[in-house]
């Protein structure tokens, strides 16, 4: 498992519940996806720098998780097709900015699981 941040801009002109279902829709898919959905951070709306969709604020969310790239994938394609996300953005965190140490790596070049992970 590996950690991710994903950004999500939402339409402002939304009812804080859709809004709110919307995000937790997106966690659901996380979960269900086989990983971790962590903090989720609302940072509200936000005017735009420029016009994105015809569109000058949208409302702002982080939310920081741990799945596997797979999971992630289908995060994205998901989002990709919500009516309600103008833009999103899912960007793995490196292993030293998360805190964990980094993964070894084999002679061959794939990395190998970690020490302290299960079943090692």
């Amino acid at each position: 498992m590996r950690p991710y941040e994903i950004m999500l801009i939402l339409d402002a002109s939304l009812d804080e519940d859709v809004i709110r279902a919307s995000v937790d829709r997106t966690t659901a898919a996380i979960k269900a996806g086989g990983g971790t959905p962590g903090k989720v951070d609302r940072w509200g709306r936000r005017r735009f720098a420029y016009e994105l969709k015809h569109q000058h604020e949208g409302y702002y969310v982080l939310i920081e998780a741990t799945a596997e790239p797979s999971a992630l994938a289908d995060l994205d394609r998901m989002l990709r097709l919500t009516d309600e996300v103008i833009r999103h953005k899912i960007i793995r965190v490196p292993d030293l900015v998360a805190g964990r140490s980094p993964r070894p790596v084999t002679a061959d070049g794939d990395a190998a699981a970690a020490p302290d992970a299960p079943g090692v």
